[in-house]
Parts: structure tokens; sequence; C-alpha cells
């Protein structure tokens, strides 16, 4: 059933990674999957609160597992009230590069918000097609500093009211901070949390889990109560979202500073600390001189530097608009909006 009756009128995306959740850390960590039929009943419930939120249209991200068509098909006959929704027409090729696509084609066809489901790199393939669309990011991956642990309805309640308006942007979203990857004298790529090297020129896996390897850390925010690469800046010098500064480590398997760190699920170890610094925004880092070297973005291995190749990171403050669900939920009550 589609839901004409309540005003505005808004369109809201979905982009659900089928491969978040199923990285090789469930081999060499004790992370736990999380498979696409619990995607589907989260997308599902997502559909019926962008409903009671106002949204008349949704377009959802097409992919090999066919999520958006099952999702779409489960309610059919359910008699549940659901915005008009369709998949985008855009070729699939099961690469990260869809995830970017589908939010350049989202922004183009003027959506209000983007419900993205996965971990910080999805997260971060969407933010380089959305522009300036905000995104509301559900944790179903393997990191998830960025994405939030929200159940769907309340994700699309959330979405519905930044997309409509009923929520204005700077009270439901937070402007995230960034790292700009320069190669070679020019901008090449991003990360959204963290950006690391670490020894070598193999990306395979692209998952990084061997702390021996690493060489550099520098993150955006950083809090001990996170898993994952930044959560080694996290238990020396925690960093806010909202904390104009991020924080550069240099790390030593031989330095006198030691620090024990959950670098992913029910996987602890011990790295050397030789240097940390905070970084101002609009501040460079220098990336080591030792190569080949690996540049990690977001947990996940992208770019590789080779002899003669040089590199830095640069700290922004004008990333993507992340819509925060329970701060959003709060302003809509605040406005009686659930009130009858």
């Amino acid at each position: 059933m589609t839901n004409d009756t309540l005003t505005p009128r808004a369109l809201v995306g979905i982009i659900a990674n089928p491969a978040s959740g199923k990285d090789i850390r469930r081999v060499v960590a004790h992370a736990t999957t999380f498979d696409n039929q619990s995607k589907i009943g989260l997308m599902r419930c997502a559909l019926v609160g962008m409903a009671a939120a106002g949204v008349a249209d949704v377009l959802i991200m097409p992919d090999v597992q066919r999520l958006g068509e099952r999702t779409l098909d489960g309610l059919r006959y359910s008699g549940d009230v659901v915005p008009r929704a369709g998949l985008l027409e855009m070729p699939v090729t099961d690469q990260a590069s869809d995830s970017e696509r589908a939010a350049e084609l989202l922004r183009a066809a003027g959506a209000g918000c983007i419900v993205v489901l996965g971990g910080d790199g999805t997260a971060r393939a969407v933010s380089k097609g959305a522009g300036e669309v905000p995104l509301l990011a559900v944790s179903t991956g393997t990191n998830n500093v960025l994405p939030s642990f929200v159940e769907g309805t309340v994700a699309g309640l959330a979405a519905g009211a930044v997309a409509t308006g009923r929520v204005p942007l700077e009270q439901a979203a937070l402007r995230s901070k960034w790292l700009e990857l320069w190669i070679n004298g020019a901008p090449v790529d991003r990360a959204l949390v963290d950006a690391v090297t670490l020894v070598g020129a193999f990306v395979g896996s692209r998952a990084v889990w061997r702390v021996g390897d690493l060489r550099q850390v520098v993150v955006t925010r950083a809090d001990p109560a996170t898993i994952g690469l930044s959560a080694i800046a996290g238990v020396l010098r925690p960093t806010a979202p909202d904390e104009p500064l991020g924080v550069a480590l240099t790390l030593d398997a031989a330095a006198e500073r030691r620090a024990r760190v959950a670098v992913g699920p029910g996987l602890v170890r011990e790295v050397g600390i030789a240097a940390l610094h905070t970084l101002e925004i609009g501040e460079r880092v220098p990336l080591g001189a030792e190569r080949p070297l690996v540049v990690a973005l977001d947990g996940e291995r992208e770019r590789v530097l080779y002899a003669g190749d040089s590199g830095e990171l640069l700290l922004r403050a004008d990333g993507p608009w992340l819509v925060d669900a329970p701060r959003t939920l709060r302003a809509l009550a605040a406005q009686g909006f659930f009130e009858r």
C-alpha cells in the first residue's frame, strides 16, 4: 500500500551493502555475521517508518543478492502502509562503486536523505556520491564507528523527518570531519573515520587486522568504547565527532609506550606508540617514507604508495551530514508530531 495522505512529499534513498558484515574478520577474529534476511527485515521496518513520517517515494539500490526486490516482495501483500518504492536503474557490478553510483543517482533525483546499511567502508563509499544529501548510517558491518545500531522503524522515521523538512538538518544531523588523501600532489580518496598506513603492497582481502604491519594511524574521531583501528587513538586521546580536532599516531613495535586495543571483534592486541599528535582542521600529515606502503581507508586497504610516490592526509570539516536518529525523534516529539 502507498501513503499519499501525509504532506509534505519527499524522496528517500536506501543503499544496502550485501557484503557488509561478512568479511575475513569472521575467520581471523570473532565477528558475527549480519545476514541478508536481517537486512531485508530492517529495510521493511524502515519503509513503514518512512511512510509514517510522510515520505511519498523511496528508491533502493539494486544488488546481486536482490535485497531490494526481496524487501518489496515481502511487503506486497502485507497490508502495511509504505511509500511508493522501486529500484534505481543502474548496472550492478558488486563493487563498492555501486554504492557511490547509487548515491549520485539519488542526489540527482532530489533525495532528502539516504539510509545506508553497512559499516564504515559503506558509509565512506556513499559519501563520495551523496554530496550534500544527509546520510543515516545504520550498522550492519564489522567496523561500525560511524554507523549506529538503530532499529529499522526508528531509522525510517528519522530519515523521513529529515527528508520532509519536519526536523531542520541542523537539529537532526552533525557535519562529519573527514580525511582527504593526497598522492603526488593531487587529492585521490577519502576516509571518514580513520586512515592508516602499513608496510607492503598487498591489498587482497582489504580488511586490516595485523597490527604488526601498521606504521601510522590518523583519525577524525576516537572512542575507547569502539573497536577497529580508530580505537588505538581512542584509548589514548578520545576525540568526539563534534570536536574540531583529529589525532595522528606513529606506531613502532619497539616503542616503550604501549597500549592494548580491541582492533577487531574478540581481537585485543598490544601496539607500540612512538608519537601522538593532535591535528587542527586544515592540517596535513605526511605519510611515512617506507615503500611500498599500503593506505587503508576506514578499515579497508585501498591504495599503494610505491617508490617515488609522495602521500599526505588533510583533515577537513566539510564532510557528509550524518543524521542522529534518537536526536531527530526527540525533536519530532517536542513538536507534538506523535500526538493525535
